[in-house]
């Protein structure tokens, strides 16, 4: 039996000023996108915003479906909305915001396990690395590789 271990670096900050213009513009919009969501189970509303390698900037946000688990997160939202129209253009960055109770969470937020899953593919298709970063009021969380939240993604055929 052999006994392996990982381990990863991200940042954390506690200040939107420690980042540069592109970062505090993309979790505003990740956070201007969260009031958008459809929620009304939850009341958990996520927001995100994808900066492409064009420049472009897509968001996307949580819904909700009384049928559940028939609605989509807001990374996946944006993600697929974003391959359907620009489709060979890759991912730079991704922010994260959510609130609840018209209140952003205090700490990071960060993507489940099928987002996770669906911002790695996107990141292996591009072969592109893909910044995340995970808003919250009082900590924000950047990781630089997508790869670091699934560390034993499936990778199928």
């Amino acid at each position: 039996m052999k006994k392996q271990e990982l381990s990863f670096k991200y940042t954390e900050i506690t200040d939107l000023k420690e980042l540069d213009e592109i970062s505090i513009r993309l979790i505003n919009k990740a956070k201007a996108a969260s009031k958008n969501a459809w929620a009304p189970y939850s009341g958990f509303r996520v927001g995100a915003a994808l900066l492409l390698e064009n420049g472009e900037i897509i968001t996307g946000n949580n819904q909700e479906n009384a049928a559940f688990p028939s609605g989509l997160c807001a990374e996946r939202t944006a993600i697929f909305y974003a391959n359907s129209v620009f489709p060979d253009v890759p991912v730079k960055m991704l922010a994260v915001a959510a609130q609840q109770n018209d209140t952003f969470i205090k700490l990071a937020v960060a993507p489940c396990g099928s987002c996770r899953q669906v911002i790695l593919e996107t990141q292996n298709r591009f072969k592109n690395k893909i910044t995340l970063m995970m808003y919250g009021e009082e900590k924000t969380i950047i990781v630089e590789d997508a790869a670091y939240l699934l560390p034993f993604p499936f990778e199928g055929f």
